[in-house]
């Protein structure tokens, strides 16, 4: 299966606008703060939600707008969480209503995000002043969108896809964002996916939660689970392939398509993470089950040591097995042997869970790169599994030493 990507973002699939402005809930004139996706027509669409018993307003209406597996548009603002607000669900159930009165739209067929400050009153005022200056705007206007969610995040994050089912061009596109309190158990902050592909709301939600589990699922910036945590997809069929309602060859060619933008847009929030300078793709190979494989290297790039070691370019790889002891995986800690790898070539540091003699001028060298990738050999079994994180740094203590303030 060929997949080629594109330009376009959540915009590249037909049938879908975008557009962001900004509308006064961050005091940076210059960002944007308020972003919007519609689909032309309905389509069937798909949610994962974080499972911190803490969940934004947000969260439990989007929940409850998707009951029926269907949805239209999406409506999303930055610099306030919504969360822990007496009148949260009031205010996002009204973002959705200015979503309807404009468009006529059903408010229930609308999945709303919010993303910033814990524990803030959000105000509809400024939202209510610019959404027809948003409504207006709507257009091939993917990175506008992507850029008023943004947080923290230095960079936008965007992917589009393009593949064929039944003989017909297929797309799928994004966008996300989350670069801090990222250590999901669902997907990773905000992520917005859209598709042209006809497919059951049924056979989306199976190929959403089955992803998440490869993707977002398997990276941590700093080991904190976000109350906001949402991921979101909406396939409105107007690519015209026959419609995906069983497993099959064409829902094995969706999962995959939609699983290369996963994966492309968990790298781009790793690598963005909140004072980051690198990206540590961390790879378990040889472990007896997936399961083991997974917990392995997500622990490994959990580690506050590790990450901190890697900030200093230092192959200090008993960080490595630490992580992985007290990981919980049922390993043989005398079978394993680590890597480190990147552009600069590749260093051996540990076999059969022994140090072996290496160059450190070498090792620094490779872990200088601003991709680090951290093999782990378990010699157990034919299952792997890939996390990614990034270095811990002494600008990631400086951001959320006075985020709120």
């Amino acid at each position: 299966m060929k997949i080629k990507e594109i330009k376009g973002g959540v915009c590249a699939p037909q049938g879908f606008k975008a557009n962001g402005v900004h509308c006064g809930i961050r005091k940076n004139k210059i960002k944007k703060d308020f972003a919007l996706i519609v689909s032309s027509v309905r389509a069937s669409a798909a949610g994962v939600y974080t499972q911190n018993l803490v969940k934004g307003a947000p969260v439990i209406v989007t929940k409850k707008h998707l009951t029926d597996g269907y949805a239209q548009a999406i409506i999303v603002n930055s610099g306030n969480a919504n969360t822990c607000n007496s009148n949260g669900i009031e205010i996002a159930e009204g973002m959705c209503g200015m979503v309807e009165r404009k468009s006529g739209i059903s408010a229930d067929d609308v999945i709303v995000g919010s993303t910033g400050v814990i524990g803030q009153k959000l105000d509809l005022t400024p939202m209510l002043e610019h959404f027809d200056e948003l409504y207006d705007g709507l257009g091939d206007n993917s990175s506008a969108a992507a850029e008023a969610i943004m947080t923290t995040d230095t960079v936008r994050k965007e992917v589009a896809v393009e593949f064929i089912l039944d003989g017909k061009k297929c797309r799928i596109g994004g966008i996300a964002k989350g670069v801090g309190m990222v250590c999901p158990n669902m997907a990773t902050n905000l992520i917005f996916l859209t598709s042209d592909v006809a497919i059951s709301p049924a056979m989306l939600q199976k190929a959403l939660s089955n992803d998440v589990k490869s993707s977002f699922n398997m990276v941590s910036v700093d080991g904190d689970q976000s109350t906001n945590d949402t991921c979101c997809i909406l396939a409105n069929g107007l690519a015209g392939n026959s419609i995906i309602s069983g497993d099959g060859a064409s829902y094995k060619r969706f999962a995959k398509a939609l699983n290369y933008c996963t994966v492309k847009l968990s790298k781009m929030l790793a690598k963005d993470g909140e004072g980051a300078t690198k990206l540590i793709e961390c790879q378990t190979v040889g472990a007896k089950s997936l399961k083991i494989a997974r917990t392995v290297c997500k622990s490994v790039i959990k580690s506050s040591l590790f990450k901190a070691a890697m900030f200093g370019s230092d192959a200090n790889w008993g960080r490595v097995l630490c992580a992985i002891g007290y990981s919980g995986a049922n390993v043989d800690v005398q079978k394993i042997d680590v890597t480190f790898l990147s552009r600069a070539g590749s260093v051996k540091v540990c076999e059969d869970g022994y140090g072996l003699d290496f160059s450190e001028e070498l090792a620094k060298k490779v872990l200088s790169e601003d991709e680090v990738t951290v093999l782990i050999y378990l010699k157990s079994g034919n299952f792997s599994a890939t996390a990614w994180g990034c270095d811990l740094t002494y600008d990631y203590v400086k951001i959320n030493g006075d985020y709120r303030t």
